[in-house]
C-alpha cells in the first residue's frame, strides 16, 4: 500500500483576463476518479490544500448524466474534504506519491503555493511518483528551486492543450494558458487530439490531457505506483 497526497485547489473564483471573475474549483470527475482508482487498488489517499481550507467544487463540473453519481462519491467522502490537510504542515518525503486533480482552481493557488512546490521538488529529486490531470499540472508551475530550476525540466507530459482551453475551456478569458506556461518553463507537452483519452507516463511522472482521462489517468497511476 503506498501513501498518496491528493493537493486539491482551495480556490473557488478565478479572475479572467477582462478583470471579472468565474466560479471555478476543483473537476469533480477528476477527484473522484483519482480517489477511487487509487482507493480500489489498496492505496491510502489524504487530501491537502492551502491552508488546510474545504476544497470547492466547480460547479460546472456537476452537471450533465454523470452529476448524480458524482455527487454521491463526494457525499461518500465529505469527510476527507471537511478536514484537509494544511499542505504546509506536510513534510518532506512523508508520501509516496503527490496527485494533483484539475479544475481551473489549481491556477489560482496550487500554482504559487510554496509548500507545493517544495513538496514537488523534493518528489522529483527522489524520484517519487506525480499524478496530474487536466489543469493539475499547473501546480507543477510552483516547483522552482531556490536557484530558479524547473524541477520538471524535460519531462513528458499531457496537459488541457491551449487548444482545448480556447475551444471548451475559458477561452479568450484564461489569464494564462497552463500548457504554454508549462513548456516555457522547459516541460516537453505531448498533445493529444482535443478531447480524447490521453495519458502520458515519464518514468515516474504520470499525466491526463483532460476530464475524459480521468480513468486511464488513475490506471496509469496504479501501474506506476506497483512499479515501485
Amino acid at each position: 500500500m503506498a501513501h498518496v497526497l491528493m493537493a486539491v485547489t482551495g480556490a473557488d473564483a478565478i479572475g479572467l483576463a477582462d478583470g471579472t471573475s468565474h466560479p471555478t474549483g476543483f473537476w469533480a470527475e477528476e477527484l473522484v476518479e483519482l480517489h477511487r482508482g487509487l482507493v480500489a487498488a489498496g492505496h491510502d489517499v489524504t487530501i491537502a490544500t492551502p491552508g488546510g481550507v474545504r476544497p470547492p467544487v466547480d460547479p460546472g463540473s456537476l452537471t450533465g448524466e454523470s452529476a448524480d453519481a458524482l455527487r454521491a462519491y463526494l457525499a461518500g467522502i465529505d469527510g476527507l474534504l471537511a478536514r484537509p490537510r494544511a499542505l504546509a504542515e506536510v513534510r518532506e518525503g512523508e508520501y509516496d506519491a503527490i496527485v494533483l486533480p484539475g479544475g481551473h482552481g489549481p491556477m489560482v493557488d496550487l500554482a504559487v503555493d510554496p509548500d507545493l512546490g517544495r513538496l514537488l521538488v523534493d518528489a522529483a529529486d527522489r524520484d517519487a511518483v506525480v499524478g496530474v490531470l487536466c489543469h493539475g499540472p499547473a501546480g507543477l508551475l510552483s516547483a522552482v528551486r531556490a536557484d530558479g530550476s524547473f524541477a520538471f525540466v524535460g519531462r513528458r507530459l499531457a496537459v488541457f492543450t491551449d487548444d482545448e482551453e480556447r475551444e471548451g475551456g475559458l477561452g479568450a478569458g484564461a489569464p494564462y494558458l497552463v500548457a504554454s506556461r508549462l513548456a516555457e518553463l522547459g516541460a516537453v507537452i505531448a498533445p493529444a487530439a482535443p478531447w480524447s483519452v490521453e495519458v502520458v507516463r515519464d518514468g515516474t511522472l504520470v499525466s491526463g490531457q483532460n476530464p475524459q482521462s480521468s480513468v486511464a489517468t488513475a490506471a496509469r497511476l496504479v501501474e506506476a505506483l506497483a512499479a515501485r
